[in-house]
């Protein structure tokens, strides 16, 4: 997993067609609700929050609901708090040639309080787990 973090870490991406140098967030997650599991993108998430203090976490259409479930896991297990929430509609060019409306939402979490304190917990509890499978 830190290597998928260090590689988004570093991206950037150039438009040659008018050479504008576009940053892209390095603490956005682009959900999808079928390429990944649900706990991959809260563990990255947790992990991008250890990094830069906070996740913006980014959905269309179908995957919102993916979106929405994980930022709520990481409520309820008191690991973020919610900053904000951006709601809008984007055209995407499907291959019929037609713009069609999507839903979007951005989720921007921050580290919660205890956050250090949690993940350290949960740090410590799954190296004592992997001690007891080595006896």
């Amino acid at each position: 997993m830190e290597q998928i973090s260090e590689g988004v870490t570093n991206l950037t991406i150039t438009d040659s067609s008018n050479n504008n140098n576009i940053n892209i967030k390095k603490n956005r997650i682009q959900v999808s609700n079928t390429k990944k599991p649900l706990f991959f993108y809260v563990n990255l998430a947790k992990r991008y929050m250890e990094q830069h203090n906070e996740v913006e976490l980014s959905a269309l259409g179908m995957a919102i609901a993916t979106v929405v479930t994980i930022a709520e896991i990481l409520k309820n297990n008191g690991l973020a708090v919610e900053k904000k929430i951006t709601t809008s509609t984007v055209d995407i060019n499907e291959s019929g040639g037609r713009p069609v409306q999507k839903a979007k939402i951005e989720i921007v979490l921050g580290k919660s309080e205890r956050f250090d304190e949690l993940m350290a917990e949960a740090a410590a509890a799954e190296a004592a787990e992997a001690e007891e499978q080595q006896e």
